[in-house]
């Protein structure tokens, strides 16, 4: 690929914000089109309803984004994220059970999505290299059906369109891409694509955490035992900056969200598997309403297998691969989209190279997300991948569940599990002789019959003690 003399990235979100800072290293110039007007600080915005939901930034996309803008997780922390060491510094209640604290080896850093894109987005505009076309919504793409030429712009509020050229365009515009209407008016078949939609649901609210508390005691991830048939149940309480807790509850395809705020302890209490959640909510002060979504299904394109893509187009971020939320996979994602670009620019690959670099950037957490939520109650499945589909895939429900039975008693085994689902190390590792034999032969600790919350931690939050076996 030669030195783009522009480039164009359509979409102003942490996906489409990393490929641009990427490409001014080695493009001519770079220009973002958002549809919304950004907020000038860490603020909600229309094109990111999913915002206001549970978000963290796994180690692997932390150290990522650290090495695409060094200090960033620096400068999270600095502004009230917080760094917590897995499993450590997390209390989880799986549909297998309890996980054992065990010392971490991986971490994520919580914090708010406005807040993560608001720090990584006042970088890179801060550089001068980019420039921000806001308010002016992509309405189309320039060119043929052999090359993309530049992006048709409708700005707000005016009629007409017109046309930004550019040497390369990237897609960056999420899970409302318009991509395929935009191929079709180019005569360009579209790529194939791949949905798994558990029909993940999710509702959040804010709340004041007690003094402390974001700072020393654990996140909580608990979910809720269930049938094959049945849908599952979710509920975590996440500390973010400005001292508060960020709730949020969800269920799979059948179960149903609450709607109201006199609801949203009371799910939390009889549909979850314990009463944590709900103990830890009862009593602390809300501060937003109820915010709902249901936009968590598995979609993935394959832009790198259409014969006839045209050159001078990337797709990257949520509009190429986009994840359920509750694994916290699509920030990391973004983040290794945009340093598979960052390689095959520097190395002069072209345009369908790069987009094999950056579809195989996000192959793991894929597979990771999308064999996960196959397993639910009334999934819809329309793919092809055979990693998702056939007769096989009872084998690798009952082999991965065993995996995670294991984790939950086994410092090695947990330590392996969670560099995979930090994305870390490649899954390939699950399936080596190294950790097949780690699993038989690993000692486990006694199974644990409560939350393996500690004596000063539960004080800090004035909740009595659980049953439970001592933490490790």
């Amino acid at each position: 690929m030669s030195r783009p003399a522009h480039a164009v990235v359509m979409g102003g979100g942490l996906a489409g914000m990393l490929a641009a800072h990427v490409l001014a290293r080695h493009a001519g110039s770079v220009t973002v089109v958002e549809r919304d007007v950004l907020p000038d600080g860490p603020g909600h915005r229309r094109g990111v309803p999913q915002a206001h939901h549970a978000h963290l930034l796994w180690s692997n996309g932390a150290r990522v984004i650290d090495e695409l803008l060094p200090g960033t997780t620096d400068r999270l922390l600095a502004a009230g994220a917080r760094r917590i060491g897995f499993q450590g510094d997390q209390v989880t209640l799986t549909v297998r059970g309890w996980q054992h604290r065990f010392p971490p080896t991986q971490f994520a850093v919580l914090c708010t999505r406005p807040l993560l894109d608001w720090v990584v987005r006042e970088r890179i505009l801060a550089s001068g290299r980019v420039e921000l076309r806001q308010g002016a919504e992509a309405a189309g793409l320039a060119g043929d059906r052999g090359r993309v030429t530049g992006v048709q712009v409708r700005d707000s509020g005016q009629g007409g369109t017109t046309t930004i050229d550019a040497d390369l365009v990237v897609d960056a515009s999420g899970r409302g891409s318009g991509l395929q209407h935009w191929l079709a008016a180019l005569d360009v078949p579209p790529p194939g694509k791949d949905v798994v939609d558990a029909g993940i649901g999710y509702a959040t609210r804010l709340f004041v955490a007690p003094p402390g508390a974001t700072a020393a005691f654990p996140a909580v991830n608990v979910g809720a035992p269930h049938a094959a048939s049945e849908p599952g149940h979710f509920g975590v309480v996440y500390p973010v900056e400005g001292d508060r807790w960020l709730v949020t509850l969800s269920c799979t395809r059948g179960g149903t969200l609450p709607a109201r705020e006199d609801e949203f302890e009371a799910f939390a209490r009889r549909r979850l598997g314990h009463p944590l959640v709900a103990d830890l909510i009862a009593s602390a002060e809300p501060l937003t309403p109820v915010f709902r979504s249901h936009s968590g299904a598995n979609r993935r394109l394959y832009p790198e297998r259409h014969e006839g893509w045209p050159d001078g187009l990337l797709v990257v971020g949520d509009s190429l691969t986009a994840f359920n939320p509750v694994y916290g996979h699509g920030m990391s994602a973004a983040a290794r989209c945009a340093a598979a670009l960052d390689r095959e620019l520097a190395a002069g690959g072209d345009v369908r190279r790069a987009q094999a670099a950056i579809s195989a950037a996000v192959d793991d957490p894929w597979v990771l997300a999308a064999s996960k939520d196959a397993g639910y109650a009334g999934c819809r499945i329309d793919a092809t991948d055979p990693r998702l589909v056939g007769d096989h895939t009872e084998h690798q429900r009952r082999f991965a569940d065993s995996i995670i039975d294991r984790s939950l008693v086994a410092p090695g085994v947990c330590a392996v599990v969670t560099d995979v689902i930090s994305l870390s190390a490649g899954q390939a590792e699950l399936g080596s002789s190294g950790f097949l034999s780690l699993m038989h032969k690993e000692e486990p600790r006694p199974r644990l019959t409560g939350p393996p919350l500690r004596p000063e931690e539960l004080d800090l939050v004035g909740l009595p003690a659980y049953e439970s076996v001592p933490t490790a």
